[in-house]
């Protein structure tokens, strides 16, 4: 029987572990997990009888492999949701699916809304060629912002920056009000100064002329291949996502394998080529745990400091790579101060929106997540009270970051009185703080010398990198499960070469872009 030690119980390393005994009865593993908490940034926060989703994350994927793997744990739903019998919504179901209303462990179908908020209005998000978009911006800046774009087609930048990649697609006078200021506040450093692969993995395929595109396609009934970004549902667990990982947990454990939570690595063992032992701090102290085979999921920058041996060039890389943290405000109202100007019902007419992106630069909030339009599990009483999820991007040894929650919660409800989304501190009738290290793995710094640190890491036979922050890229959730799919296929092959564990969403094609 070969041991394997998973560090990490996020989507990547629930999946390899429950992929692994699902697979094979000849592999004893245990999973280490930091935190009390299962999902990593997948989690989802319980408070007062809500739910906060950190991050924000739909179900949606090309990959059939990924969908199979949500729905086994999760069914998708055999009759309509809370909302939409309330709502009288036209919903899709499923045959001998969980009705929500009575099961808990069931996969939900939303509307994807999701809206770019600028000087109190709306624009579609990605932006749209809509009359409301003309009418939003005027008459002028819609000229301005189509010669503009003109001119991006025919004088085309050198793609060495994320600025560059942003103009060539949308032209400067979109970028300018569309991405730039978002952009400064998700990643603290301007457009110029990051790597145009950050635009590569989350746009790709998206430009004015895939707007046009679609909104040609649906004008003359053409079917046409879409990019996801414009495709209007995906799944959502019936209380968020950390509840498809907890039952990712359930199962894993069920099937012999081993969850200990609040277990730190921090020193990993190696001679030669071989990871011999993991060392972890935890409740109890010190522990360490030998294995054949280690997964890890912790950030790059992390697990290379804590080995042994490593050459300087090496670890002054891994020392250096850059990652962006954030702060969720979680904001319970009586009401929104926004009217719904959309043809969607809502509970209480609220904006359907799941998440608005927030592009004024005279607030540092980032983005708002409504979890009443995730789910309506996720509220208690979804017909009265509003939950917000208010975002703001930092780093974790910033003054903002490590602020108490009271200053949080005051700097949040300010802001949203300051953009007019609620009339006064009086509306919030509950709240909640969380403080996320490491989300984003970003692309500066050192990060374009990554190359050279994968090369490193691949010459330990016995160790594998998956997920977002084990491999330091801004994956989805679906990505960063498929590359414990692919390490777990590997494994059982004994397959060496891991470049297609490494190759997980290197494609042309946009992350999310729906295969017919």
């Amino acid at each position: 029987m070969k041991k394997v030690v998973i560090i990490g119980a996020g989507p990547a390393g629930l999946t390899a572990g429950l992929e692994l005994l699902r697979r094979s009865k000849d592999y004893e593993v245990t999973i280490l997990e930091e935190s009390d908490a299962i999902g990593g940034i997948s989690r989802t926060v319980k408070h007062n009888g809500n739910r906060m989703d950190i991050g924000g994350h739909r179900f949606f994927t090309k990959i059939g492999r990924v969908n199979e793997f949500w729905t086994g744990l999760m069914p998708l739903l055999g009759a309509s949701s809370f909302d939409d019998r309330v709502l009288k919504r036209t919903s899709k179901t499923f045959a001998g699916g969980p009705d929500p209303e009575k099961e808990d462990d069931v996969m939900l179908v939303r509307r994807r809304v999701s809206r770019i908020y600028y000087k109190k209005k709306f624009f579609d998000y990605p932006v749209s060629l809509k009359l409301d978009t003309i009418k939003n911006m005027g008459f002028l800046t819609t000229v301005s912002a189509g010669f503009s774009y003109l001119y991006a087609m025919i004088f085309k930048r050198p793609e060495d920056n994320l600025e560059n990649f942003y103009v060539n697609r949308f032209g400067k006078k979109l970028y300018q009000m569309f991405f730039e200021g978002y952009t400064k506040k998700l990643w603290g450093r301007h457009p110029s100064q990051i790597s145009a692969d950050w635009g590569a993995q989350r746009v790709k395929g998206l430009s004015i002329m895939a707007v046009l595109k679609d909104m040609l396609s649906k004008l003359l009934h053409i079917d046409v291949k879409k990019e996801t970004s414009l495709i209007d549902e995906f799944w959502y667990p019936k209380f968020g996502p950390g509840q498809l990982w907890e039952c990712a947990a359930k199962e894993f454990e069920s099937l012999g394998g081993k969850l200990i939570m609040n277990t730190k690595a921090v020193e990993i063992k190696n001679t030669g080529n071989y990871i011999k032992s993991v060392k972890c701090e935890g409740k109890d102290g010190i522990s360490e745990y030998e294995a054949d085979i280690f997964i890890s999921s912790m950030p790059l920058k992390d697990l290379v400091v804590g080995m042994e041996n490593v050459p300087e060039n090496i670890d002054y890389i891994a020392r250096n790579l850059p990652y962006r943290d954030f702060v969720t405000v979680g904001l319970k109202v009586k009401k929104l101060n926004l009217k719904n100007e959309t043809d969607i019902k809502t509970l209480g007419n609220i904006v359907p929106d799941c998440w608005i992106y927030v592009q004024d630069t005279f607030v540092r909030l980032g983005r708002i997540q409504i979890f009443n339009n995730w789910s309506p599990y996720m509220v208690e009483n979804p017909e009265e009270y509003v939950f917000l999820g208010l975002e703001y991007f930092c780093d974790e040894k910033s003054k903002f970051f490590n602020a108490p929650y009271e200053k949080h919660v005051e700097f949040a409800t300010k802001e949203l009185i300051k953009m007019g989304i609620i009339e006064s501190a009086d509306d919030v009738v509950d709240s909640h703080r969380e403080c996320v290290k490491k989300a984003y793995p970003a692309y500066f710094d050192t990060y374009n010398e990554i190359d050279k640190l994968i090369e490193y890491l691949d010459t330990f036979d016995n160790l594998y990198c998956v997920g977002r922050n084990g491999q330091h890229r801004y994956n989805n959730m679906d990505h960063s499960m498929m590359t414990s799919f692919l390490t777990v296929d590997n494994i059982l092959n004994n397959r060496t070469d891991k470049s297609n564990i490494w190759n997980v969403n290197t494609e042309s094609e946009y992350h999310e872009e729906k295969c017919e």
